[in-house]
């Protein structure tokens, strides 16, 4: 009901940061996807773009509303951005389920400068300046986000080193495009349908064989340790974001500065 006066509302934005920020979304999350851009320009700066990517059903509506958070906000269809040479394995995945279509998204990002994709349900806070700094130190290695559970996919793990520190594909930030190679030809040899984490664990896969850089986790937060209390735990601190996971979602909307 408010989404039409809150994307009118002035934001006091940070400084530029010279990144591409993409976002694959639904009409269902249209409101978790408003906030999470406004946080991000507010508390990180203003990209050079943030491109939101629809599943296929967004609404006219949702797109106006979209192009009205700010100019740095481009608009986008899945189809249009996936590339022509995906896996077979990818495509059937993608027919099939949400999550296949977000990997698909995530093997055709272009990666011409520094890109972050980012989850509709990730809030972004004070903190978040520091992936200026990020962007700016330059040494091309992938960031990505610490899980704090094992949400991953064990058919395609191999051996003991490649369950430890699980990676959250909600959010990543990249310098150059990613080797999925290795981790496709896993998911070409599965057996049966992919599970619910197949895409993280594709990701994880590949964002370790690349050497990424885990985020601070105390600043990069990605737990459900508070699910049973009515509060959010960690607004108030000097936190970069959060991504709140489906258990925790209803606790995104603990904080609207």
């Amino acid at each position: 009901m408010f989404l039409p006066w809150i994307v009118q509302l002035a934001i006091e934005p940070a400084p530029a940061v010279g990144v591409s920020v993409y976002a694959l979304s639904c009409e269902r999350d249209i409101a978790f996807q408003v906030a999470s851009i406004r946080s991000f320009i507010r508390h990180v700066g203003v990209p050079n773009q943030f491109t939101v990517v629809s599943d296929g059903t967004y609404s006219e509506r949702s797109y106006d509303l979209l192009r009205r958070i700010h100019p740095c906000v481009r608009l986008a269809s899945l189809n249009d951005m996936l590339k022509n040479d995906l896996p077979t394995s990818v495509l059937s995945y993608a027919q099939s389920h949400f999550l296949g279509r977000k990997l698909a998204l995530l093997l055709s990002l272009p990666v011409i400068e520094p890109t972050i994709y980012s989850d509709s349900d990730i809030l972004y806070f004070p903190g978040g300046s520091e992936l200026r700094d990020i962007v700016e130190q330059a040494d091309a290695k992938p960031r990505y986000l610490l899980d704090s559970e094992f949400s991953l996919d064990p058919k395609i793990l191999f051996c003991g080193q490649e369950f430890l520190n699980p990676v959250n594909a909600g959010f990543m930030m990249l310098f150059r495009e990613l080797d999925w190679q290795p981790a496709l030809t896993r998911l070409d040899q599965y057996a049966g349908n992919p599970a619910y984490f197949t895409e993280q664990t594709i990701v994880h896969l590949t964002l370790h064989r690349a050497k990424a850089i885990q985020l601070a986790p105390e600043k990069y937060v990605c737990t459900r340790d508070d699910e049973e209390i009515y509060s959010d735990k960690y607004i108030g601190g000097n936190i970069a974001l959060r991504h709140y996971v489906g258990p925790i979602r209803h606790k995104f909307w603990s904080y609207l500065g």
